[in-house]
C-alpha cells in the first residue's frame, strides 16, 4: 500500500474552464484572420448544472486589446458585468465590447451556445458581390452539410444588413434579420464581417470554418462560374 497520502481533488470551475477556452479559441481565431488586432469577439454561455436558465453567464473576450494576447483573467464575466482587471502598460485598459447587447440577443433568440463575430476578409468581400443585395445566396458545395439544417443539395441564405457607424447600433438590423431568415446561423454585415452562433462552441466553431469556406463564392465569381 502506497505511503504518499491521497491528492485531494479540486473541481475547476466551469467559469474558470471557460474563460480558458475563450482565451485559447481567440489565438486560433486570431491565426485564421476571424479576429485582428482588438477586433472581433467569441463569447460562450456557461451552463452549470442545478443554476437556473435566468441565473447562467456569459464570458465574453473584452474590447480594447489585442486578440492574440488573451488571458484567461483577461475575459468579461456578463453576469455581474464585471471587467477584468486593468494591465499595467503597453496594455489597453479592457472594456466590454459594443456588441455585448447584440451578443445578447442572439443569445436569447435563438437559444445560442456561443457566438462568433469574425472579421474575416472574405466574409466582408462576399457582402460585396453584389452591393445592392440583402442576401447571400449558394448552393452544390460540400460544406454547405456543416450548416446546421442544411445538405449538400439545399440553398443556403444568409442574411445581409447594412454597416453602422459604431457596432453598439448593430441590435436592430440583426434582430430583424434573425427573425426573418430563421434557417440561417448567421448574419452577415456588410464591409464588416459576419456574426455566426451555434448551440455549443463546438457547433459554432464548426460552422464559421464552413461560412468561411463558403465565401469561395468570391473566386467563383470572378472566374464567371455559377454558385
Amino acid at each position: 500500500m502506497s505511503s504518499f497520502p491521497q491528492a485531494e481533488v479540486f473541481e475547476v470551475p466551469a467559469e474558470v474552464k471557460k474563460k480558458a477556452l475563450v482565451s485559447e479559441l481567440s489565438l486560433q481565431f486570431y491565426k485564421l484572420g476571424w479576429l485582428s488586432g482588438t477586433g472581433g469577439s467569441v463569447t460562450l454561455k456557461v451552463h452549470e448544472h442545478n443554476v437556473p436558465r435566468q441565473n447562467q453567464f456569459i464570458v465574453m473576450l473584452p474590447s480594447n486589446v489585442q486578440k492574440d494576447r488573451m488571458s484567461p483573467e483577461d475575459m468579461y464575466v456578463l453576469s455581474s458585468m464585471s471587467p477584468p482587471p486593468t494591465k499595467t502598460y503597453p496594455h489597453n485598459p479592457p472594456k466590454c465590447t459594443d456588441c455585448a447587447p447584440l451578443f445578447l440577443k442572439v443569445y436569447e433568440m435563438c437559444n445560442a451556445g456561443a457566438v462568433i463575430q469574425s472579421h474575416g476578409l472574405d466574409a466582408c468581400f462576399v457582402t460585396m458581390i453584389n452591393s445592392s443585395s440583402n442576401e447571400f445566396r449558394i448552393r452544390n458545395m460540400e460544406m454547405i452539410k456543416g450548416i446546421q439544417g442544411h445538405g449538400y443539395h439545399d440553398e443556403l441564405v444568409v442574411p445581409i444588413i447594412e454597416n453602422a457607424l459604431s457596432e453598439g447600433k448593430l441590435v436592430e438590423s440583426p434582430t430583424k434579420a434573425i427573425r426573418a431568415y430563421p434557417k440561417s446561423t448567421a448574419v452577415l454585415v456588410r464591409r464588416h464581417g459576419v456574426f455566426i452562433w451555434g448551440d455549443s462552441w463546438i457547433s459554432a466553431k464548426t460552422q464559421a470554418i464552413c461560412y468561411h469556406y463558403l465565401a469561395a463564392a468570391i473566386k467563383f465569381h470572378q472566374l464567371g462560374l455559377p454558385y
